[in-house]
């Protein structure tokens, strides 16, 4: 304020004590000097007044307070697409020291960011994303408008990567586990007789059914009409499959452990590297008559009942069967180079023109053969 300089230094105290509504006790000029008499005043001298504290320039205090606490606390404004934020700089900065926001705002004019004509500072990103970030910088805490699920919404996207533009670490982390956690647990049980008739009536009979991978452990199939479904690596492990129709089927690497396929089709299908160990296949038919010959290359049937099943031209090329029953098959011209028989009891069995050469049928039971084992088969 302007006052009157008139009397004696008291008088002056006195003036400025009424005039700014304080305790005036110390009179100082523009660069910090204590007056102690009037006479020292001249006419355009700028005069600071104190109730007795040590002089501070106004013009180096807030600078000053800055260097000594490391963080700015002045407000500003900041125009994020259009939308005006107010908030300080202590919030953009002390929160997260590293993020885009705290090296943009630490320093003033130091990355020369622009401005409006309204002294806001332009940052051209979404506001709607904009908004939970800042939010978060205030209270460390992630705060949305009421009746938004941001879990369920696209809104949780655009802040998260928001949230990753600006660097903002411990908010991705944050976000990242909240998503994690929101997400439903994966259902590993296996698929029901009753769910699988009905995705089979719901599939128009020309599309391929994918089953790869499926749970089926413990099903009950028996008696469907399963051709031509890729089952490539399902799990059908003590499954019932007795009288299912799985011609040309694909079994490929599936786990039929234990499962029962008691009189099933199989002509055609493709058994590759499977694993039928323990399972039951007795009187099942493998033998296609337009000459589509099954495939159960490398697979493993251990111990298997495969007894009075039909394998004409079968591929068992270096698969295991030992300790298998195949008591009264056909394996007429069936491919079992390589193939573990070991222990396995072939009694009755028609093995005209099969290719055994380098079986193992150590233990083997060849008792009641339909026709004689020639050299030319070349056994080990």
């Amino acid at each position: 304020q302007v006052v009157a300089v008139y009397g004696t230094l008291s008088d002056l105290l006195s003036v400025a004590s009424n005039k700014l509504g304080i305790k005036a006790t110390s009179v100082y000029n523009g660069k910090g000097g204590l007056i102690d008499d009037i006479a020292l005043i001249r006419d355009d001298d700028v005069l600071f007044v104190c109730e007795g504290e040590p002089f501070i320039d106004p013009q180096t205090d807030g600078r000053a307070q800055e260097e000594l606490t490391g963080s700015h606390t002045d407000w500003l404004t900041l125009n994020v697409g259009g939308r005006y934020f107010t908030t300080t700089r202590s919030t953009l900065v002390n929160k997260e020291p590293d993020s885009m926001l705290a090296h943009m705002f630490k320093d003033k004019d130091a990355w020369g960011n622009k401005q409006d004509p309204r002294g806001a500072f332009l940052i051209d990103r979404s506001p709607e994303y904009f908004e939970p970030i800042l939010n978060y910088l205030r209270h460390g805490q992630l705060i949305v408008n009421d009746g938004i699920n941001l879990l369920g919404s696209t809104l949780f996207i655009g802040v998260l990567e928001e949230a990753r533009f600006f660097g903002i670490d411990s908010l991705i982390e944050h976000l990242e586990i909240a998503i994690k956690n929101s997400q439903p647990a994966e259902d590993h049980s296996p698929i029901s007789r009753k769910e699988f008739v009905r995705f089979l009536l719901a599939t128009p009979t020309k599309s391929e059914l994918r089953c790869q991978g499926l749970n089926f452990s413990g099903a009950d199939l028996s008696r469907l009409d399963l051709r031509y479904i890729n089952f490539k690596m399902a799990n059908l492990s003590r499954c019932n499959l007795a009288h299912a129709n799985l011609c040309c089927a694909n079994l490929e690497r599936a786990d039929l452990s234990g499962s029962v396929l008691d009189c099933a089709n199989l002509q055609g299908v493709k058994m590759l590297c499977s694993n039928a160990e323990g399972a039951s296949l007795k009187g099942c038919n493998f033998e296609d008559p337009s000459g589509l010959k099954a495939n159960l290359e490398g697979a493993n049937l251990k111990g298997v009942d495969m007894e009075g099943s039909q394998m004409t031209g079968i591929n068992l090329r270096v698969a295991t069967l030992k300790n298998a029953k195949l008591k009264n098959c056909n394996l007429r011209g069936a491919t079992l180079a390589g193939t573990d028989l070991e222990n396995c009891d072939l009694s009755g069995c028609d093995l005209q023109e099969a290719n055994l050469r380098g079986s193992n049928v150590k233990g083997a039971i060849f008792e009641e053969m339909l026709t004689p084992l020639h050299m030319s088969q070349s056994v080990r």
